[in-house]
């Protein structure tokens, strides 16, 4: 099959949108025709390379390179051809693109915890997580073999991909919306809501308002959390987040401080869930500061992948009996929480549509991450015409 795809070639350089070669599926396999595509920031890590391994360890990780890859790993879809040996999808079905997949055998799964499945381990490896071969490939390089992120590839019309990868979704709700609920949304929701834990009457901080930290807001809010308070340097983004459920707002955590600590007197937020756009290892001084005995902070956002340093005060981490946890996918559970969330966003308890700033076509993708980076966007959607 000919389609086409929107390609990194390498650090710093724009999207390539140009025509690929993608193979029938072979055993376990599906190939879904993307509808909509989510602007992830965690794209945008593999053009800036806060998500991309030192090369000097590349042969320790098994890569062979990782380059040129198709993006895209937050998507919805339908399935336009199954390959043997699939029973859980048939041709036609709408699916949200899963960028952890959920094997159902592996440790992980089989005690409830699918973020965490052990068949997400072969990410940066080029081929397909079912047999470690290839099914894509350039048509304007002899061939070339494609790697594609979270081995999804959801900034292509097509990709074929496991069936691992994808979870079933009503056919009536928007797959704008289902795209969103595949990352941003369930990763900022569960951040709050199930890794933080948040309860009724607790004091919620979320740390950078994109597109996973608005969601923190929303999951906080729904919660029952008497304060939401939404750090941003954007007003745009505060603005957004007081209509997501924020109760207040500040540029900065040093802004906020002072105020979280005279409207808690003195007992500061029984959670604060770090979001920005980069974590950076001295963010967590003031980070871990807003937060009060017994307090969680939740490491949501992605640092640089080489930083091995925090700015923490670890006497105040054991004396205050606060606690440190990172999470992937909000900590949630793909084929349990993506329909879940739909199912809250069919009720009118969870925004979806209010999140997309702006939608462009798959030629207008390098477009789309300008505004992400300039602020403009909460989110932003390819859509795949």
């Amino acid at each position: 099959m000919k389609t086409r795809a929107a390609v990194l070639r390498g650090l710093g350089q724009d999207w390539d949108v140009v025509d690929i070669e993608v193979d029938d599926p072979k055993s376990g396999e599906i190939i879904v025709e993307w509808k909509a595509a989510g602007l992830c920031h965690s794209d945008e890590h593999m053009v800036t390379g806060d998500m991309v391994p030192p090369t000097e360890i590349w042969p320790d990780l098994g890569i062979a390179d990782l380059w040129p890859m198709i993006g895209g790993h937050e998507g919805a879809g339908i399935v336009a051809e199954v390959g043997p040996n699939v029973s859980s999808v048939a041709v036609g079905d709408h699916v949200a693109a899963s960028f952890v997949p959920s094997c159902g055998r592996c440790r992980y799964c089989s005690t409830g915890r699918q973020n965490l499945c052990d068949s997400g381990g072969g990410t940066f490896l080029t081929g397909m997580i079912t047999d470690g071969t290839s099914r894509h490939r350039m048509l304007d390089s002899g061939g070339e073999e494609l790697n594609m992120l979270a081995k999804l590839g959801t900034f292509a019309h097509h990709t074929c991909v496991s069936d691992t990868q994808v979870v079933k979704v009503e056919e009536d709700l928007p797959l704008e919306a289902v795209a969103l609920v595949s990352c941003g949304v369930a990763t900022g929701f569960g951040s709050a809501t199930e890794r933080a834990g948040v309860r009724a009457g607790d004091t919620a901080v979320i740390v950078g308002v994109g597109g996973i930290g608005i969601n923190a807001v929303q999951g906080a809010a729904i919660a029952g959390a008497k304060r939401v308070i939404a750090i941003d340097p954007l007003e745009f983004k505060r603005e957004k987040a007081m209509e997501m459920g924020a109760t207040h707002t500040y540029a900065s955590m040093e802004e906020a401080f002072p105020q979280v600590t005279e409207m808690t007197w003195g007992q500061m937020a029984d959670q604060v869930i770090m979001s920005p756009g980069v974590l950076y290892g001295e963010m967590m001084e003031l980070g871990t500061k807003l937060a009060g005995k017994g307090g969680t902070i939740v490491v949501t956002g992605i640092a640089p992948m080489t930083q091995t340093e925090s700015s923490i005060n670890l006497f105040e981490l054991a004396m205050w009996n606060k606690e440190i946890k990172g999470t992937i996918f909000g900590s949630l559970n793909p084929r349990a929480d993506i329909p879940r969330l739909l199912g809250m966003y069919r009720e009118g308890q969870l925004k979806l549509d209010e999140l997309v700033t702006q939608t462009y076509s798959l030629d207008e993708i390098n477009e789309g991450y300008r505004a992400m980076r300039d602020g403009e966007n909460i989110r932003g959607v390819v859509l795949h015409g």
